[in-house]
């Protein structure tokens, strides 16, 4: 699909939350090597955290695909989506990403690296989860206002 058939694309950018958590995920890679601190049992656990993470975001995705809406952060959605993970968390691949950080920061014994999550966090917010939030009310005036109050917008 592109432009010139009248479809949406995305745009071309480096403002995509994969690019935020992968550069996040760089810098606890960096701090555990630098600065290791934790227990060899929370390697396994860390692991283990990011590979539920990852099973989130694909549950997440698949709803996506399943509703034929965008998973764009910067695109219009088409549906609502308000099933699967979407029932415990408004932003269940935002959450997977940062549970994904936080899990990296077990497995890579970067424990100093916690610290990060919280402006992870609120870059995702700032940068992404506002304007979404704002398109989904503007398209869904009634349903997405209702489905806010009822839903937490991380968990």
């Amino acid at each position: 699909m592109s432009r010139r058939e009248g479809k949406p694309g995305w745009p071309v950018s480096a403002d995509y939350p994969p690019v935020w958590t992968l550069g996040f995920a760089v810098a606890i890679w960096l701090i555990g090597r630098l600065l290791p601190s934790g227990a060899a049992l929370f390697v396994a656990l860390g692991w283990l955290l990011v590979l539920v993470s990852l099973g989130l975001m694909l549950w997440a995705v698949l709803h996506f695909r399943r509703a034929n809406t965008t998973v764009n952060p910067h695109g219009q959605p088409a549906r609502l989506i308000t099933g699967g993970p979407f029932r415990f968390s408004r932003n269940p691949i935002y959450l997977g990403d940062a549970l994904l950080l936080v899990g990296l920061c077990l497995a890579f014994r970067a424990l100093t690296a916690l610290v990060l999550i919280p402006v992870f966090v609120w870059i995702i917010n700032r940068r992404f989860i506002g304007p979404e939030e704002a398109r989904l009310t503007a398209a869904f005036p009634q349903d997405y206002p209702e489905y806010a109050s009822r839903i937490r917008r991380w968990l």
